[in-house]
């Protein structure tokens, strides 16, 4: 599994070289943005999964960031840890009005930063590898590599298992060929972006027969999403 990307916008350099070494200390990859305009600029493929936020930032600020994500449909279901000196109840009720996740008050020491992190990273995607995840009556167990709907097994080739584990472990969020590339097959294999259209209508045909092929949905333009309830 490729580390976990974190977006990390903070003007001050001292301060910002200390989160990207704790973050990359404890296996993750922060992507380093020094105001405004750097932080909309690196709001791109491959996209971060979770951004750490400064409050007052040259060019612009970090509510304004978050207003900018919210608005587009590739970074809206982004979390976001606010880092600022800020420590009022008013400011705090403004930052996760805005869309925060959470908000971290400076200074903070790198334990309480890393359980922040930790914590909202759970939340988004709270299954692990080998626990056995169901949708729906959709039921997939990583250990057995085994798929099913009420007991009964369902064929599927090596690639798309992969597939739809990636789905169900990362819901109701729009990926991308290339996120799905990068997620599924990896950054070191070659393989086309219209690959992952051919093994999507083969996991669709796969599940279709109980309907549950209406779950994975084509999100013209961006991508795709796995949804938890079925229209």
């Amino acid at each position: 599994m490729m580390p976990r990307k974190i977006l990390v916008v903070e003007d001050e350099a001292p301060i910002r070289e200390m989160l990207c070494f704790v973050l990359e200390q404890h296996g993750y990859e922060p992507i380093e943005a020094a105001d405004y305009e750097q932080a909309i600029a690196k709001l791109t493929e491959p996209y971060p999964d979770l951004a750490l936020l400064d409050w007052m930032l040259p060019g612009g600020s970090g509510i304004s960031i978050i207003k900018h994500m919210r608005r587009h449909e590739l970074t809206r279901q982004i979390p976001v840890i606010m880092l600022t000196a800020k420590g009022e109840e008013e400011d705090k009720v403004q930052g996760l009005e805005a869309g925060a996740d959470d908000y971290l008050t400076k200074p903070f020491s790198p334990k309480e930063l890393m359980a922040r992190v930790k914590a909202v990273i759970r939340r988004i995607s709270p299954t692990s590898l080998e626990e056995t995840i169901e949708v729906q009556g959709l039921r997939l167990d990583p250990v057995s590599h085994r798929v099913s709907v009420e007991n009964e097994p369902l064929d599927m080739g090596p690639t798309e298992f992969k597939l739809l584990h990636f789905f169900m472990t990362h819901p109701e969020r729009v990926y991308s060929r290339e996120q799905l590339l990068n997620n599924v097959w990896g950054t070191n294999v070659y393989v086309e972006d219209r690959t992952v259209d051919v093994h999507i209508r083969r996991l669709r045909k796969a599940i279709g027969l109980q309907g549950y092929d209406r779950l994975i949905q084509t999100v013209r333009g961006s991508g795709y999403r796995f949804s938890t309830r079925m229209k």
